[in-house]
């Protein structure tokens, strides 16, 4: 690989973002370039272009991150695309997931080899697997009902377990010819019915989405084996800049961002990161800034009226009659919200933070004793109460532990009868800040305080934006990622404070309206807002 250019092209003054699928393809796109040139844009944004699961319309569910997807053209088709790009005095971004891989055992060749070899596998670093907390297995929820009910519908054919419905599985070697109870319980997985994953999973996944399994990108070794064909591509000039797809997954965000900003030599990088309000982007992250979701709230907002804002909130509470947590007060309706995703949707994750809690206190006497329902109470009620998407790696104790405030710990011990049993808080506080002294398990600390950070960050996502979005509705072009319809309105000398700070500390951020993820386009809201 010839090394990167040491002088950036130069960033993007507007992008157009296309959706890449079999239907429309890099010569689709190519076709498209001449228009999308008369609109004065200067780079064409690519949905993700590598491997993905075959007829797959997004692109998010890579199954092999070294080949550039078949189903769009291949890399000739994507070359094909740039040259005329260029030609046209355009560059291309492209959308880089970083954070995950599809689960599917058929066409991830790499994790078909996990199920074949369990940890042995030269792949098994890649993906984040708690092979403790399954018995030594990788749970793989495929059934459509109860392993003891799809038994029937088993059998091994060619070498491969076939299950109900065609899904063949690769078999652990010498395995074939065992009676099929055995035969499943030597396997480095076990194939269960599909809801057991809400709270036995033992691999993380992408928010509640099962049929994506994250990749240990803070691995050096899995960073330079899923990332060297985007890095080829960026060092021979086909590509130009790079979107990274939700970074906030990661264990940890900012030392995978100075990997890639070394490895990319300095291409002009933005993240899909959602700001809280107030919330500033990390400053030591190697970024241009964000894909713009900060921009968009402030945008909507410097445009509602406050006054009529407060009038439209007054009479949809006395229209709608709504409970303060069921609708009727912003911040009640979102802790309901993440209460309850904390004890349903994320539940795996959870169990997965309480077996790691566990484990740290019985290291070392001086935690000894604190039961496991103690333990999970104190995560979900400390997870609940995180403000903003996450705490970072890169922050200091001080700096996490401000995140998680006394007052949010003074809450949390007040869901405890006892207040003596309430003393777990305190524990996973300082396990998720970093500043539990003493510890004998200072690995099994470092695991919490990063899975902690990666939970917290789906748990919002998944409370705010999929349920509370949903269940306080005076102003719905408020509701929007990144959006704050707590204040949804914005004086003018705020927005114009945010843009002086923007063009101040990150000139070359994304801004943006509308995008493929964006529950309502930029002219509905803009509807929405007028009234």
């Amino acid at each position: 690989m010839t090394p990167a250019s040491p002088v950036p092209p130069a960033p993007p003054t507007a992008t157009y973002r296309i959706q890449l699928h079999p239907g429309h393809p890099f010569a689709a796109a190519e076709a498209d370039v001449p228009a999308l040139a008369a609109l004065g844009v200067s780079h064409l944004h690519l949905s993700p272009v590598l491997e993905a699961v075959p007829g797959s319309t997004h692109g998010y569910d890579v199954t092999d991150p070294t080949r550039v997807r078949a189903e769009l053209g291949g890399e000739a088709g994507l070359r094909s695309l740039s040259r005329t790009a260029r030609a046209h005095g355009l560059g291309l971004v492209v959308d880089i997931v970083p954070n995950h891989m599809a689960a599917d055992p058929v066409h991830n060749q790499a994790l078909r080899t996990v199920l074949r070899d369990g940890p042995h596998s030269p792949y098994a670093a890649w993906f984040d697997i708690d092979w403790a907390g399954g018995g030594g297995q990788l749970l793989l929820p495929v059934l459509g009902e109860r392993a003891g009910e799809a038994a029937a519908g088993m059998r091994v054919e060619d070498g491969e377990l076939l299950l109900p419905g065609g899904l063949a599985l690769p078999l652990r070697a010498g395995t074939e010819r065992l009676p099929l109870p055995e035969l499943l319980d030597a396997q480095w997985y076990r194939p269960v019915w599909w809801r057991l994953a809400r709270t036995e999973l033992n691999y993380r996944r992408f928010f509640t989405i099962n049929d994506l399994i994250a990749v240990r990108v803070e691995d050096p070794a899995v960073f330079e084996a899923t990332h060297a064909t985007v890095l080829a591509l960026l060092d021979e000039g086909v590509v130009h800049g790079l979107r990274v797809d939700h970074p906030d997954g990661l264990t940890d965000p900012g030392a995978y961002l100075a990997r890639l900003r070394e490895r990319s030599g300095g291409r002009w990088t933005v993240v899909e990161k959602i700001l809280a309000d107030g919330e500033p982007l990390p400053p030591s992250w190697p970024v241009a800034g964000t894909t713009g979701y900060d921009a968009l709230r402030h945008v909507d907002a410097v445009l509602t009226d406050p006054e009529g804002a407060r009038t439209l909130v007054e009479q949809y509470r006395a229209f709608a009659d709504p409970e303060p947590e069921e609708g009727g007060e912003w911040h009640a309706t979102a802790r309901r919200a993440a209460r309850q995703v904390a004890g349903h949707d994320l539940a795996a994750e959870v169990e997965t933070l309480v077996r790691i809690a566990t484990r740290v206190c019985a290291s070392g006497l001086g935690l000894r004793d604190h039961a496991p329902w103690a333990l999970r109470t104190a995560v979900r009620e400390l997870l609940v109460r995180v403000p903003v998407y996450r705490p970072y790696p890169e922050q200091s104790p001080a700096e996490t532990a401000a995140v998680l405030t006394e007052r949010a710990a003074e809450e949390a011990r007040a869901a405890f009868d006892v207040p003596e049993e309430a003393h777990a808080v305190d524990v996973v506080r300082g396990l998720a800040a970093g500043t539990l002294t003493g510890l004998s398990d200072t690995a099994g600390a470092d695991a919490f305080r990063a899975r902690f950070a990666q939970v917290a960050s789906a748990l919002h996502a998944k409370a705010v934006e999929d349920r509370a979005f949903y269940r306080y509705v005076p102003l719905l072009s408020a509701c929007e990622v990144g959006g704050d319809p707590g204040s949804p309105a914005l004086a003018p000398e705020a927005f114009h404070a945010f843009c002086a700070r923007l063009q101040r500390e990150w000139p070359e951020t994304g801004t943006v309206l509308s995008t493929h993820d964006t529950k309502r386009s930029a002219d509905a809201r803009a509807r929405i807002g007028v009234l």
